[in-house]
Parts: structure tokens; sequence; C-alpha cells
């Protein structure tokens, strides 16, 4: 396929011209955007998982930290940012306050999909909530010892927001394959996979993509069907790959797993804002979106959960495998006029060549237990990656 057709396609335009970018004036030139990181609670002595949740929590303001499902996880949630400068400065910040508030308990806080050690205990955090999702889904609930990234970018409404999910979701396989991070299952054993997360993620009812909604009263009547269904008991419940945010007006990207690295989150961050960004043109110009298959996206998911950026991806508009890297590049060499105009054009080609020289999480970690042979040396990494931000040399 020609470069300037598959561009096109890729970022949703008409095949032979390119999308005029006109501007929503409802929405600012340059998106908010905010991270959601969870972290898994790991005692300092034997590593193993530990559900002190509310112990941890409760020593921190409320406002930007939440329990999680199990009581061995905890989530920050920064504030609403304009720059990459700003985005990185909050996830530090909270980074170090709340393994602050976690030392005194012998416990640190690692940023990954899964970890490669037990919990002493399972502990589901307590509330009627929670009690009734253990109850209905079981093993599901047992085994969601999983922590994830989320992104969000401000859209300005709902329905703008509920457009998008589908114009969006070409992108989503490369944003989880830079984060991948969960090679092993949390018995020790490696899953062959850079993400074995988004498998177990990707067993929820509600899990990947939503489909073709044009509106938010669309998204609403789809949400209204399964609480009727009784497959949800609540709409936080919707775990789609991309939704618009419950109680934000925002674009949510849910696919990533959890990132020791900021310089990867920050590349996460900014390539979905800029594809946010460039998909608000397109729809503002009345350019069709991608037409991308569910079957074709969820195998480029798995894709991406099976290798990250150490092999293959799925190129969405050839169809085709295409190197992880060079995906990586051609994507950021097509959003180039956003990322100009938000400011990010030279950071964002400083953080690709960081990211690629790292490579992905997952594949550090394998590194690890090939040289070691423990699990414990794999988890002392992620903590230590966490707490300085930069993965080890």
């Amino acid at each position: 396929m020609p470069t300037r057709r598959r561009a096109a396609a890729l970022l949703g335009c008409a095949y032979g011209g390119r999308v005029p970018i006109g501007r929503d004036p409802d929405v600012p030139a340059v998106a908010t955007v905010g991270v959601e990181e969870e972290f898994h609670l790991v005692e300092r002595d034997t590593r193993a998982l530990a559900p002190v949740a509310d112990a941890v929590l409760g020593s921190l303001p409320g406002g930007s930290y939440s329990t999680e499902l199990h009581q061995s996880m905890v989530e920050t949630r920064t504030p609403v940012c304009t720059t990459l400068a700003q985005l990185r400065q909050a996830i530090g910040e909270l980074r170090r306050q709340v393994s602050e508030a976690a030392a005194p308990h012998g416990v640190a806080i690692a940023a990954a999909g899964t970890l490669p050690m037990a919990p002493t205990r399972l502990a589901v955090t307590g509330g009627e909530r929670y009690r009734r999702m253990l109850a209905d889904y079981q093993m599901l609930v047992r085994e969601q010892l999983i922590c994830g990234l989320q992104v969000h970018v401000g859209v300005g409404d709902r329905d703008r927001a509920v457009r998008l999910m589908q114009r969006i979701a070409p992108v989503t396989p490369l944003l989880l394959a830079i984060t991948a991070s969960s090679p092993f299952w949390y018995t020790g054993d490696d899953t062959g996979y850079a993400s074995v997360r988004t498998l177990v993620w990707q067993r929820w009812p509600t899990a990947g993509t939503a489909g073709p909604l044009r509106s938010a009263a669309d998204y609403d009547r789809v949400v209204a069907q399964l609480l009727q269904a009784g497959v949800i008991s609540d709409p936080g419940m919707i775990y789609f790959d991309v939704r618009p945010s419950a109680h934000l007006p925002t674009l949510e990207l849910r696919v990533c797993d959890a990132c020791p690295s900021v310089d990867a989150v920050l590349l996460v961050a900014a390539i979905f804002r800029a594809s946010v960004g460039h998909e608000l043109s397109a729809d503002s110009a009345g350019a069709p979106p991608v037409l991308q298959s569910d079957p074709l996206h969820r195998a480029a998911m798995w894709r991406a959960a099976r290798s990250g950026l150490a092999d293959v991806l799925v190129d969405p508009a050839a169809c085709r495998p295409i190197p992880a890297a060079a995906l990586l590049r051609q994507t950021v060499a097509e959003l180039r006029e956003q990322f100009e105009v938000s400011g990010d054009w030279a950071e964002v080609t400083d953080l690709v060549d960081v990211v690629l020289r790292q490579g992905s999480p997952a594949q550090r970690q394998r590194a690890t237990m090939m040289r070691a042979g423990r699990a414990t040396d794999v988890v002392d990494q992620v903590i230590e990656e966490t707490a300085s931000g930069v993965p080890r040399a």
C-alpha cells in the first residue's frame, strides 16, 4: 500500500486524500491529559503481594489515591495536565508519596501488569460492590491480581467521546505493546506472553471493543442492556478498551499494563492524546472512521499481548505483520502535526528512541530471570524501576 494511502487508512481518512485539519471551536487546540496508575503492594522481606491497601492509604489524603478490587493493590490519579512535563512531575510525586506511605508497613510499590509472586493471602477489598463481584464472577475476581494504566484525554463532551471510541481503536494495540509488563503469572511461571494481564482482563464480559456507536445515547443504551441482561451489576463494570469516562469529559484508554518506566507512560499518553486530537479533527471534517473488524482488532490485541515490542505487530491498515519498532516510528511520524501543535514533537521523538532502546518491561523482566533465575530478583527489579521511573541499565 503506498505510504500516503496507508497513512490515510490508519488515521481514518478516505483513500487518496488527507483529512483537513479542522477543529471544533469548543475543543482546545491542546487537550488535557491525565493518568491513573495501579500498583502492587509487595512485602519487602518476602516479595509476596501484601493485602494492606487500607492501611497504606490511611495516611494519605483523599482525592488522588484509592483502593482496588484486591487489598494488595492501590491506584493513583494525576491532576489534569496540559504538558508532558506537568504529567511527568505528577506521576513522580504520586509514586513518591505512595512509596513513603507504604514503607512503615514493610511494603514497596511495583508497577507491572503482574508479578511472579503469590499473595500472602487473598483479600478482596471490603464493601458490598466487591463482595457482590466475588459472588458473581468467582475465579475472575480471585485471579484479578493484575495492574493497569489508564490515560484520560479531554474531549469536551460524551457524544464526542463515544464517536471517537471506534476511530481510536486501531492505535490501541501499539500502546499496549509499549507497556507490556506481565510475562509471569503469580505462580512464577513464564506464560510466553509479554502481557498475560491482557488475557486475564479479556475474560470479563464487557472487555474489548464496544462496536460502532454514534452518540452518548447509543452508549447509554448498551450499558442499560448489559445491566438488564444481568451480566454486570453497575455501569462501573464497563471495561471497554476505550470508553467515555463515567465522571469526566474525557476519553479513557484502558488497554495498557501498569508500567515502571515513566518515559514509556509519557509516550503512551502523548500518542493517545495526539491520536485523539487527529481523530477529533477528522470527525469534525466528516471523514469516515477506519472500519476495522472486531476479529482483526482482537487479533491485533492478541499479537501485542504475545510479544510486546520484541517482535511484530499487526499493521492496522495493511493487515500485515510489521516490526513493532517500525510501526511505532511510523505512527509517531503520521501524528507529527498534532505533536507540533502541542509542543511535544521533539520530546516524543526522544521518548521513542529511549523506549525502543530500553525494550518493553516484559523483555527486561525475562532478561533478569534468565540471568538470576529467581522470581524475587524480578520483583526487586520492578520495585527499583518503579521508584526511580527509569529502567535498570
